[in-house]
Formats: structure tokens, C-alpha cells, sequence
């Protein structure tokens, strides 16, 4: 009952959030994951914050829906302290990893709850592996399902096609997995061989990047021939970047030209950059 009770107040926080976020870009800004926000000016509570926020509703009503039908599994499982704790562990560890791997890249940010509801996905997996998944309508057992997962968000993080947001569900859901496993160690032993399926591919990823950084750099046809595969972070992302070097080149003009240099929509653009910084 407890349970429930939390997920109701989760989904409806996102979405007022989120909401909020929508039809208000100074308040989007400011609570954003942002790594410049987080690394310089020392903003911890965007860790948090972000998973809040979505980039429209196509992605707050994935995310909600996913919410929804694994979190029932999880809170049967475990006690509602269980449930909650799975929920934000995840959420900032999943972006803890997001800002290891984008550390050099101080434009980058995201949103989305996604960090936390793969801990929550994988959480389930680990303790309850025949888990019915169905993917595009197909059935499938929940360890393949988290194979999968595993696999295509390393490659969705080693392609680094326009920031995609790979790195924070992959750290999500390996904390739910650990933090789940924790609490219900007999799991381990039951459910060992489907545990090592999911984890052995992204824990040996994330020793690569970690121990051999250039493995992330990745400059081929094939890794090309799939960048104009959008997902919503990706084009949310790719925004901000072009926003940040339009503003970038303004800079520029002005100390080389000084202010009086710059148009009417330059002005524009960079008043309105100062209001969201502020």
C-alpha cells in the first residue's frame, strides 16, 4: 500500500515538473544535469533534480509508463524504504556516470528519469530473472531483456552520437541491480547466471573506459551511418550544444569587436542567455 502510495507521488512529481519545465526555460535550466553546473559551480542538486525534468511529454509519458509496470514487481518484493531507496540511488548514480564520461564537455546536459527507472527495471531482473518483458510487443524473459539493454546502451554510449543519454541508464541500472541485490543477498546465489549475463558486458565497459579512455573514440562508417538516428535526448541535446556555440561566437565578437559590433538578434540571444545563467 506504502508502496504504491510512493509510486503515485513519484509520477506525479515528474510530471508537475516536468510540466513546470515545459512552458518555463529559465526554471528547465536551472535544474537540469549540467556538467559545468555540477563540476564548477559545485550545483550537487542537479544529480537530482534532472531526473525531474523531461525533454517533452512523448519522453516524461515513456519513462511514467515504464515507471509504472516495474515498480509493482520491485515494491512486491521488497519493503517501500526498498523501493525508494533503489529509485534514487540510481537516479544519481546513473548520472554520476554520465558525468565521469562527459566530464571534458562542460556544455553537456540532459534530463530524465531514465537513471533511476532502469535501476528499478534491473532491480526487478535480478530478483525475479523469469520477469515476462515484452520489447515492441514481443514477449521475452527479463534476463534477455537485460542483456540487451546492457548491449545497446554500450553501444550507445561508445557511438557518442550527439551526447546520447546511454551512459546514465547503464550506471542506473547497474547501482538498482547492486543496491537489490543487497537487500535480498540469497538472490545472488539463486539468480547467479543471469546476474553475470547482464553485468560481466558493463562492468568490463565501464573498467575500459576508466583504465583505457581512447576506447570512447570511435570514428568509422559504421558508428557514421547511424547518426542521424534520433532519439529525444539526442535532439535535446544537440540543441543546447548549438545553442551554447552561437552564444560562444557572440562572445567572441564582442572581444574582438567590442558590443556596439554585434545586431539586433545577437543582443537578442545573448540577453536572453544572461537571464537563464542568472
Amino acid at each position: 500500500m506504502i508502496t504504491g502510495i510512493i509510486i503515485f507521488l513519484l509520477i506525479v512529481s515528474n510530471v508537475l515538473f516536468s510540466w513546470k519545465g515545459f512552458g518555463n526555460e529559465v526554471f528547465f535550466d536551472r535544474y537540469k544535469f549540467n556538467v559545468d553546473g555540477i563540476l564548477l559551480y559545485r550545483q550537487y542538486n542537479r544529480l537530482i533534480t534532472s531526473g525531474f525534468l523531461h525533454a517533452g511529454w512523448l519522453h516524461l509519458i515513456f519513462n511514467m509508463l515504464a515507471l509504472y509496470f516495474f515498480s509493482g514487481t520491485l515494491g512486491a518484493v521488497l519493503d517501500w524504504w526498498g523501493f525508494l531507496i533503489i529509485y534514487f540511488v540510481s537516479l544519481v548514480g546513473g548520472d554520476l556516470l554520465s558525468l565521469f564520461i562527459h566530464r571534458h564537455s562542460g556544455d553537456y546536459s540532459s534530463v530524465g528519469a531514465s537513471g533511476a527507472i532502469s535501476g528499478v527495471i534491473f532491480a526487478s531482473i535480478a530478483l525475479v530473472p523469469g520477469l515476462p518483458v515484452g520489447l515492441f510487443f514481443i514477449p521475452m524473459p527479463g534476463w534477455l531483456f537485460g542483456l540487451l539493454y546492457m548491449l545497446i546502451s554500450i553501444y550507445g554510449i561508445r557511438s557518442r552520437t550527439g551526447n546520447i543519454g546511454y551512459d546514465s541508464h547503464l550506471g542506473g541500472a547497474l547501482i538498482g541491480m547492486v543496491v537489490a541485490l543487497l537487500m535480498k543477498p540469497s538472490a545472488l546465489l539463486e539468480n547467479y547466471v543471469t546476474i553475470l549475463i547482464i553485468s560481466v558486458p558493463a562492468i568490463t565497459f565501464i573498467y575500459l573506459i576508466i583504465t583505457r579512455p581512447h576506447f570512447l573514440l570511435v570514428d568509422n562508417f559504421f558508428y557514421k551511418s547511424h547518426q542521424r538516428h534520433y532519439t529525444i535526448d539526442n535532439k535535446y541535446n544537440e540543441e543546447q550544444h548549438n545553442r551554447q556555440q552561437e552564444i560562444d561566437r557572440i562572445l567572441d565578437k564582442i572581444n574582438k569587436s567590442g558590443m556596439r559590433s554585434l545586431t539586433r538578434a545577437e543582443k537578442e540571444k545573448l540577453e536572453e542567455y544572461s537571464k537563464r545563467i542568472r
